[in-house]
């Protein structure tokens, strides 16, 4: 069968035959009809527990061999994944599409948004408050703008580096106020958006960016740390999260069940809430453009379709 594969540690993925994966006792074989490609299958799905070569793990929507269609996520049974014309997956994982959810949906309601909707409801925003997505050009940074408003805030702010993403993200309505990182002053950049100060910040990048916009948090402020883009070790002033709370949240730790019943939530919250999401597709010839354009911060959701 056809296949993205990584042959090595670091290197990247090329289109070459593969071997088919074989009926297993516990797992679902499923012939994939899209795939999708994020931040975690770049930076981090292959560092621990992984032969080589393997098939990029990804998440996808397919058919199992009775013509169910299915979402299964990044957790393919080694070493598969989504990028293959075939995949096993464990049961637990396979989790049925409703016939009005379209793959692309399907897809990005799965890693991307139970990413941003777990936290965000762990912060308990209260009506009315000012919520600061830092991170927010993203895939998980776009759709969490969205389902802060949802869950009651007043003010969505949105800070990133792609200038151009964030301009749009406003001019749509998605972010009520932008934060350009990298400037002369972001502290400052963040206390002229912030207004009174931010009450809940999710946190995608931690480092340098998540200090700073701790600056700009009031008094009971709530921060969120899912993602370590911009480092993983901060030098923290006690004296900033005085009367604030800061966590470190893993969104992907939970029971198949659990993640799954989030994911059917998430459907229906996409559906009466128009969630909005950008997408980029590549052919899936091309894995090897697909997977550099999320290395390049692409700000899209990468898919490919499987003829």
């Amino acid at each position: 069968m056809r296949a993205a594969i990584i042959n090595q540690r670091g290197a990247t993925p090329v289109v070459q035959e593969f071997p088919e994966p074989q009926p297993q006792a516990g797992a679902v074989l499923i012939n994939v009809e899209t795939t999708g490609l994020g931040g975690w299958d770049v930076l981090g799905a292959y560092r621990l527990g992984v032969e080589f070569p393997c098939v990029i793990r990804g998440e996808g929507v397919g058919r199992t061999e009775d013509g169910r269609r299915v979402y299964f996520g990044e957790r393919s049974v080694i070493p598969y994944g989504s990028w293959a014309e075939k995949t096993l997956v464990p049961e637990a994982e396979v989790w049925e599409v409703p016939d009005d959810v379209d793959d692309c949906t399907a897809i990005t309601m799965g890693i991307a948004a139970t990413g941003a909707l777990v936290p965000l409801e762990t912060a308990n925003i209260q009506p009315g408050e000012t919520v600061l997505i830092l991170g927010a050009t993203g895939t998980l940074g776009q759709i969490a703008l969205q389902l802060a408003r949802y869950l009651g805030a007043g003010r969505v702010i949105g800070a990133g580096r792609n200038r151009a993403t964030l301009e749009t993200l406003k001019a749509k309505g998605i972010a009520d106020e932008i934060v350009c990182l990298g400037s002369d002053d972001d502290v400052a950049a963040h206390k002229t958006a912030a207004g009174e100060g931010y009450d809940v910040v999710l946190d995608g990048v931690c480092g340098q960016p998540m200090l700073d916009a701790l600056k700009a948090t009031r008094r009971g402020a709530r921060i969120l740390t899912i993602g370590t883009g911009a480092g993983r070790q901060i030098n923290l002033d006690m004296a900033d999260l005085l009367f604030k709370t800061l966590s470190t949240v893993g969104t992907g730790q939970r029971p198949a069940a659990d993640r799954e019943q989030i994911w059917r939530r998430l459907l229906q919250i996409a559906r009466e809430q128009n969630i909005q999401v950008d997408y980029q597709e590549f052919e899936f010839a091309n894995a090897a453009a697909a997977w550099q354009a999320q290395v390049d911060g692409v700000n899209k959701k990468i898919i490919a379709r499987l003829d």
